[in-house]
């Protein structure tokens, strides 16, 4: 098992997924990477995120309510919200990151809020 830290990618976009994997493997992160939020939620006996990346848009659960089930399993876990929406619409997170993702824009994430 690896010593870095988990992030939780909560993403039914396969092109997103891939996406924010290259992405937060730059950052040094392990990713595991879950369709819908309910497919997140099997993971939580298994991993300890460091970060989770939420899309709002979910097939099912939506995720705002995966972000607050999140948050209430693990308190510590920085979360980012990522959507097309507009950013007003975004639910309390700790970042943001609009869609289009940039890396130089997660990257200013985890530095600051992982650092």
């Amino acid at each position: 098992m690896s010593a870095n830290p988990v992030a939780l990618v909560v993403e039914d976009s396969e092109d997103q997924v891939e996406l924010l994997r290259h992405f937060l493997a730059k950052e040094g992160l392990d990713v595991v990477a879950m369709p819908s939020a309910e497919a997140a939620f099997t993971t939580f006996d298994d991993i300890r995120p460091a970060l989770a990346v939420i899309d709002l848009l979910l097939p099912g659960i939506g995720g705002e309510e995966c972000a607050r089930r999140v948050r209430e399993r693990f308190p510590d876990c920085v979360i980012v919200i990522s959507s097309v929406l507009d950013v007003a619409d975004y639910p309390d997170a700790d970042a943001v990151l609009p869609k289009p993702v940039r890396g130089a824009q997660l990257h200013e994430i985890v530095t600051e809020l992982l650092g």
